[in-house]
């Protein structure tokens, strides 16, 4: 699909199926660091020791407190409709007998969608909280690491969520969409 940019200039907006055949010939390199939002190729920034470490720290967490109520995912590619394919830095997902060996997920299997920001903040809350909601991905959160807050994202309307908390020492988090589960997040910051 075309569309216009205000300069009235044709863009082509690369679907998922095209994304993915320019990873098997090569065009991609295995490692890219990318992901396909709006059709479009997006580079991600090299992720740093607290990043990283925060990730980590978020996958013990989850795992001890979600046990077989839902797939830790990380680093997996989520399909948002034909132009979108973002590598989310977690996800919980709805359990299935093939762990997404068959197909990657999409916003039904999502319980929960996570991105840890520190360079990326405002790409995450002005691009991905829109294209989340649109797509009806129910939970989102963003671990701000620069402001040291947790921002919970839910109820997906209109391409928008209707409700937002903003937790600045987070503890014992529930996590709505996983039944009576929390998960403790004490020392997400230090």
């Amino acid at each position: 699909m075309n569309a216009m940019t205000n300069n009235d200039v044709m863009k082509h907006r690369i679907t998922v199926d095209e994304y993915y055949r320019m990873a098997e010939v090569g065009l991609l390199a295995p490692d890219a660091r990318v992901e396909l939002i709006d059709g479009e190729i997006i580079d991600m920034p090299p992720m740093g020791s607290r990043h990283g470490g925060t990730g980590m720290l978020l996958i013990q967490r989850f795992v001890k407190a979600v046990g077989d109520a839902a797939i830790v995912s990380s680093g997996s590619t989520l399909i948002l409709g034909e132009y979108s394919a973002p590598q989310p830095d977690l996800m919980l997902l709805r359990p299935r007998n093939d762990f997404y060996r068959r197909s990657n997920p999409i916003p039904d299997d999502v319980l929960l969608v996570i991105e840890t920001s520190d360079s990326t903040l405002r790409y995450d809350r002005d691009v991905k909280v829109p294209l989340y909601a649109r797509h009806g991905v129910s939970n989102y959160w963003i671990v701000n690491l620069r402001k040291q807050e947790l921002q919970c994202f839910s109820s997906p309307r209109g391409g928008e969520f209707s409700e937002v908390v903003n937790i600045t020492n987070p503890d014992l988090v529930p996590v709505k969409s996983v039944g009576d589960v929390s998960v403790d997040l004490t020392g997400l910051f230090e």
